[in-house]
C-alpha cells in the first residue's frame, strides 16, 4: 500500500500530493552547528513520506503509520500539540509566525527513518511538512530558509534546543556528496562522496541506544559551550583559532568547559581536513580522522556510550576484521559442501558424494574399528569435517594420528 493509498483510507478522500525528505548521517563535525561551526552531513536512502491535502478552514489534521492512535487534531488557536505530532504542528505554527499565510492541511505519514537513532527522524518530519506546505500554498521558499522555519519550529514550539544542521541537511543535501555547511553564515558546498564508485561500502550500525535532544544533557552542553564563549569573550566557539586553542584553555578555570571547548575547536578543524581529502579524491584517508572525531566526543564531549565505543573500536580492529572475513568464508564453505552431497547411513554419519556413496557400503564379513579422533599431546584432536571426509573416501592415505 502507497502512502496516498494510507490517505484515502484515513481521510476517505485523495491527496493533493506526496513529498519526501531524507534521514541524515553527518560524517564529521559533531555539535559544532550550535557553535557556528562546520559540518558535513549526507543524506540516507530513509526517507519519510508525507501525502498531504490542503484545508481552508485552518484545522491540521495528522496521522502516522507509525504512532498508535487515531488522527491528531490541532486548532489554530488549540492546546500546542504533543509527542510526535509537535514537529509538524510547530512547522506550521512557525510559517504562520513568519508572516505566511497557511491554512489547514490533512497529512499522513509514513517513515523508513528510524527514531531516536540519531538519524535525523524529526528534521525529516519537519521537512517534508515545510516542503509540502511550501508547494501546496505556493510561498516559493528556498530549501535553507524552510530549513530555518523547521529548526525554529523544533527550538520555540517542540522545546528542543537543536541546531541548523539536521534540517538544513535533509532539505538541502544530494545524491552522490555530503554537504559542506558553515552553520553561521549558511554558505554550502556539495562535495563529492560517491562511496560505490571507489569499491566502498557505508555501514550505519544501530547500535540500539535512544535518544531525544528533548532531554537535559543535549541542552546541558549546549549551555556549557555558550557558557565557554562568554568566558573567553567570543560570539561562538568558532571564533576560536585552532592554534590559539592552548592559549584559550589556559584562561579557562573550569575543567567540563575545556573539554568542550577542545572538542569543538578541533572538530572544526577535523572537518576542514576531511573536505580537504574528500577534494583530493582520497576517501580512505578519511577514517583515521573520523577516529579521532570520536575520540574526542568521547573523551572531550562525553557524549559516547560503550555500545559506539564498541562499535568503533571492531570497525578499527583489523586482525579481527580478518578472523571475521576467515569465518565467513569457511560458513560459505560449508554451507555450499552441505548443497553437494548427501547422507550416507551406516558410513559415519558423514555427508558424502553420490558418486562415492554406493562405493563406500560396507562390505561383507567383520564390521572394521570404528574411526576415532587422533590422540594428540595428551588432549583429542578435533579434526574438521571436510578433512575426516577425506580421510575416510582416500581409502590409500594413513590414518591420521
Amino acid at each position: 500500500m502507497t502512502t496516498a493509498d494510507a490517505f484515502r483510507d484515513v481521510y476517505g478522500t485523495d491527496p493533493d500530493g506526496t513529498w519526501a525528505a531524507p534521514g541524515r548521517v553527518n560524517l564529521i563535525g559533531e555539535h559544532t552547528d550550535y557553535n557556528d561551526g562546520f559540518v558535513m552531513p549526507f543524506a540516507l536512502p530513509q526517507t519519510t513520506i508525507a501525502s498531504v491535502a490542503r484545508r481552508d478552514d485552518g484545522l491540521l489534521r495528522l496521522h502516522s503509520a507509525q504512532a498508535e492512535g487515531s488522527v491528531v487534531e490541532v486548532l489554530p488557536d488549540g492546546e500546542p500539540a504533543q509527542g510526535w505530532a509537535a514537529y509538524p504542528a510547530g512547522v506550521v505554527w512557525a510559517l504562520r509566525d513568519a508572516g505566511h499565510a497557511i491554512g489547514g492541511a490533512d497529512i499522513h505519514y509514513d517513515s523508513t527513518v528510524p527514531t531516536g537513532a540519531g538519524l535525523s527522524s524529526s528534521a525529516a518530519l519537519e521537512v517534508v511538512t515545510a516542503l509540502a506546505l511550501n508547494d501546496l500554498y505556493g510561498l516559493g521558499l528556498e530549501r535553507w530558509r524552510l530549513a530555518r522555519l523547521c529548526q525554529r519550529a523544533e527550538n520555540v514550539y517542540v522545546g528542543a534546543p537543536t541546531g541548523i544542521m539536521d534540517q538544513t541537511a535533509s532539505a538541502c543535501c544530494t545524491a552522490g556528496h555530503a554537504l559542506h555547511l558553515d552553520t553561521r553564515d549558511l554558505s554550502q558546498r556539495q562535495i563529492p562522496f560517491d562511496l560505490a564508485a571507489r569499491g566502498l561500502r557505508l555501514l550505519v550500525v544501530d547500535t540500539q541506544v535512544k535518544h531525544a535532544h528533548s532531554e537535559g544533557e543535549y541542552g546541558k552542553r549546549r549551555r556549557g559551550c555558550e557558557a565557554a564563549a562568554a568566558a573567553l569573550g567570543v560570539d561562538a566557539l568558532r571564533d576560536i583559532a585552532y592554534d590559539g586553542l592552548d592559549d584559550a584553555l589556559g584562561r579557562l578555570d573550569d575543567e567540563e568547559q575545556q573539554r568542550l571547548v577542545r572538542h569543538i575547536v578541533t572538530e572544526d578543524e577535523r572537518v576542514e581536513r576531511v573536505v580537504a581529502l574528500l577534494e583530493a579524491d582520497d576517501v580512505r584517508a578519511i577514517g583515521p580522522v573520523l577516529t579521532e572525531g570520536h575520540a574526542s566526543l568521547r573523551d572531550d564531549f562525553r557524549v559516547s556510550c560503550p555500545e559506539l565505543d564498541l562499535v568503533v573500536s571492531t570497525a578499527n580492529d583489523r586482525p579481527r576484521r580478518r578472523r571475521l572475513r576467515r569465518q565467513d568464508r569457511r560458513h560459505r564453505h560449508r554451507r555450499l559442501r552441505r548443497r553437494r552431497f548427501r547422507r550416507a547411513p551406516g558410513l559415519l554419519g558423514r555427508s558424502l558424494p553420490r558418486s562415492t556413496a554406493p562405493a563406500l557400503r560396507p562390505a561383507p564379513g567383520p564390521s572394521p574399528a570404528p574411526w576415532r579422533p587422533a590422540q594428540r599431546m595428551g588432549r583429542q584432536r578435533r579434526w574438521p569435517r571436510a578433512y575426516a571426509l577425506r580421510t575416510v573416501v582416500n581409502c590409500n592415505r594413513k590414518t591420521h594420528g
